[in-house]
C-alpha cells in the first residue's frame, strides 16, 4: 500500500481545471437540465441540492396529493432514506430484499401493500447501477394506486428493458454527489412523469431557498475535489479520515454511514450547474470504460465456486459504478475484505448494515423482514470500477481473492 495510490471505491468523475474553476463557467441557464431532458429521453428534469434533498421534494409534492402516509423502502439502502421520510412527515416500512440480489422479496412486498391501506409510495432501489425487477412493482403499485419513486442515485445512465433508470415510475431521483459519475460536489436530479411537472415545481419553490454563503462554499469544494480527486492524493481525502474514525471505533462514521435529518435543502446556482454539464459530453465514455472493467472481473471471478457475483439481468443494462461480489460464506467476504482494506485498490462495502441494524436509527422505521439485507451485509464486497484502476491492479485482485 502507498498514500499516494489511493484508488476511490466508486467510479466518480475527476475534473479537468477547466471544470473546477468558475472562471470558465458559461452560466446560462437550464443547460443541466437540458442534459438530462435529452440523455433520459423525459419531458421534465429539476436540478437539487443533493439526491437526498431530490427525495425530499418528491415526497413534499406527493403528500398534497395524497393522505397516506407510509413509504415502502428495501432492507439495504443508505441511511439517509428514512430519514428524509422521517423529515417529510411520513413513516417508514422495511421490506426485505432476495437472498442473492437487491430486488424485493415480492410476495412480502405484496402482503404489505394489499394489507395496508395507507401505503403512499415503494421506493426500488437501483443499486450499484444494476437494475431492479420492476414489472411486479408497477403491477403492485398500480392494483393499489401507490406512487413508485425510483432511486436511482447510482445508475445514471442504466437501463430497464430499454428506458433509462428513473423515468419508469412515477418519479425517479439522482445523486451528482461527489464519486458518483457526473459531480457537483453534492448534487441531485429529480425526473417526473409529464403530470407531476408542475406539482414538483411549485413544491420545489416553496421548499429549497438560496443560500449564497453554502453555494459559495460549494464552489470551493469543488476545487478542493479537483485537487484531491486523484490516486496520488485521495488517501489524504478518503482513507486518513476512515482510519482516524476506525481508530475511534465508529465505524458508521468511518464508512461515511451516519447522518442526521438535518441535510440541506437549498437552490442550486448556475456556476454549480455548470459544472455538472462540462462533464455530461464524457458520461457515456466513462460509462462504457466501467462495462469494460466490470465484465473483466465477471469473465475471471464468475466461475469460482461459493462466490455469486451482482451483475445485469437479461434485458437491462448496467453502468456498473462498482462491482457487487457475493460470498457463500461470512468468513470468506471477511478474510477478503481484511486483505484488501488497507490495499488502496478500492475494494469496500455498499453499506455496513441492513438499514433495520444502524442503532441511530431504531425510532424511524416501522418494524420489518431484513433477515436477507443482514447476510448481504455480511457477506458481500465491492470491486471499483474507477478511471484510476489498471489492469495490472484488477489481476492482482483477481488472483487473490482465487487464492482464498
Amino acid at each position: 500500500m502507498s498514500i499516494f495510490n489511493e484508488i476511490p471505491p466508486t467510479a466518480g468523475l475527476p475534473l479537468s481545471i477547466k471544470e473546477a474553476l468558475p472562471i470558465f463557467y458559461n452560466k446560462t441557464p437550464g443547460r443541466l437540465e437540458n442534459d438530462f431532458r435529452r440523455f433520459l429521453e423525459v419531458d421534465y428534469a429539476y436540478i437539487t441540492y443533493s439526491g437526498t434533498a431530490a427525495f425530499y421534494i418528491i415526497l413534499q409534492a406527493i403528500k398534497k396529493i395524497s393522505p397516506k402516509k407510509t413509504v415502502i423502502i428495501p432492507s439495504f439502502i443508505c441511511p439517509l432514506v428514512p430519514l428524509a421520510i422521517e423529515r417529510a412527515g411520513l413513516k417508514t416500512l422495511v421490506c426485505d430484499i432476495t437472498k442473492d440480489s437487491f430486488d424485493f422479496e415480492i410476495k412480502e412486498l405484496e402482503e404489505a401493500c394489499y394489507k395496508n391501506n395507507d401505503i403512499l409510495a415503494i421506493l426500488p432501489t437501483h443499486l450499484a447501477g444494476i437494475a431492479i425487477n420492476l414489472d411486479p412493482l408497477m403491477n403492485i403499485a398500480k392494483k393499489n394506486n401507490i406512487f413508485i419513486i425510483e432511486d436511482c442515485a447510482q445508475s445514471l445512465g442504466a437501463m430497464y428493458k430499454g428506458k433509462r433508470l428513473g423515468t419508469i415510475g412515477d418519479f425517479g431521483f439522482y445523486s451528482l454527489c461527489r464519486g458518483k459519475g457526473i459531480t457537483i460536489y453534492e448534487g441531485g436530479a429529480i425526473t417526473a412523469q409529464p403530470k407531476y411537472a408542475k406539482l414538483i415545481n411549485e413544491t420545489a419553490n416553496e421548499t429549497a431557498k438560496n443560500n449564497y454563503l453554502s453555494e459559495s462554499l460549494k464552489l470551493l469544494e469543488i476545487l478542493l475535489y479537483w485537487v484531491f480527486y486523484r490516486r496520488e492524493l485521495f488517501w489524504f481525502a478518503f482513507r486518513m479520515p476512515q482510519i482516524f474514525w476506525e481508530m475511534q471505533n465508529k465505524p458508521e462514521k468511518a464508512f461515511i454511514e451516519y447522518f442526521t435529518p438535518n441535510f440541506p435543502v437549498h437552490k442550486i446556482s448556475e456556476r454549480r450547474k455548470a459544472v455538472g454539464h462540462m462533464q455530461w459530453e464524457r458520461l457515456e465514455k466513462e460509462i462504457s470504460n466501467q462495462r469494460e472493467k466490470a465484465q473483466y472481473y465477471i469473465d475471471h471471478l464468475g466461475k469460482i465456486n461459493g462466490l455469486k457475483i451482482i451483475s445485469e439481468p437479461t434485458g437491462t443494462f448496467s453502468n456498473y459504478p462498482y462491482l457487487t461480489l457475493l460470498f457463500d460464506k461470512e468468513v470468506a467476504a471477511n478474510k477478503a475484505f481484511n486483505l484488501f482494506n488497507s490495499s488502496g485498490l478500492g475494494v469496500s462495502k455498499i453499506y455496513l448494515y441492513a438499514i433495520t441494524c444502524y442503532k441511530y436509527l431504531n425510532n424511524i422505521y416501522s418494524p420489518g423482514s431484513s433477515l436477507n439485507a443482514q447476510h448481504t451485509a455480511k457477506r458481500h464486497l465491492t470491486l471499483t470500477t474507477s478511471t484510476f484502476l489498471k489492469k495490472n491492479q484488477q489481476d492482482y485482485i483477481i488472483n487473490k481473492i482465487k487464492d482464498l
